[in-house]
């Protein structure tokens, strides 16, 4: 199986940081797209990060370097992961939203199973973020309708359903994971910390290894 990573955004992107500019939101992809790329390697997993510039990428050439790998290595043999961290606004301003999520392509999909996956590995892995969220959540970090893990459940699954051009574009199984609130500042602190980025790329890994054992069987 060959995971294609995709790093969201570029330095170039306008609006896509913390409101005090500390997280930004390309490099922040790239450092956790890194990770995940050689925590698969030692796992034996080919994983290939399809935009290694600094530059935004359009969406469109994303595709088409995602799509290449699917004609070189078949179509069945790779999925794609966009890793990405969210916002509640475009203002400027901090927020009180905060958690972590997935995103597919609309129906259903082969792409349903690997979010799953992911998604049951966030709340394994990330369970520390969790107990902090709580009692951030106490202190008015967040405000009382967020969670941890957020999910939309009409479908029977927790995915998200978008139609994002990278998820749409692409021949393959395609996900797109929101990685916390950039905008709210205990997620930004939280995604900063080395023990934050590590997590993140764990989850990632633990759905990805899950996923494949699920389809090998």
């Amino acid at each position: 199986m060959i995971v294609i990573i995709d790093n969201g955004h570029g330095v170039n992107t306008a609006g896509k940081c913390s409101p005090d500019r500390q997280l930004l939101e390309y490099k922040w992809a790239r450092e956790v797209g890194l990770l995940l790329q050689e925590q698969l390697k030692a796992h034996g997993i080919e994983a290939i990060r399809i935009v290694t510039e600094d530059k935004d990428i359009s969406l469109k050439e994303r595709c088409n370097r995602a799509n290449a790998l699917c004609n070189r290595y078949g179509t069945a043999n790779c999925i794609f992961v966009s890793l990405h961290c969210n916002a509640a606004g475009a203002d400027g301003r901090w927020k009180t939203a905060g958690g972590w999520c997935v995103y597919t392509s609309p129906r259903i999909t082969k792409a349903d199973a690997l979010a799953t996956c992911l998604w049951n590995a966030a709340n394994t892995v990330l369970a520390p973020y969790a107990e902090r969220f709580r009692v951030l959540q106490a202190k008015g970090a967040y405000d009382p309708k967020q969670v941890p893990f957020r999910a939309d459940w009409s479908d029977g699954d927790p995915d998200y359903e978008a139609k994002f051009t990278v998820l749409t574009g692409t021949k393959c199984p395609a996900v797109l994971t929101e990685s916390l609130f950039q905008d709210n500042k205990s997620d930004m602190e939280y995604l900063l910390s080395d023990e934050g980025k590590a997590a993140i790329a764990q989850l990632h890994v633990e759905g990805i290894l899950n996923y494949i054992k699920s389809v090998a069987k």
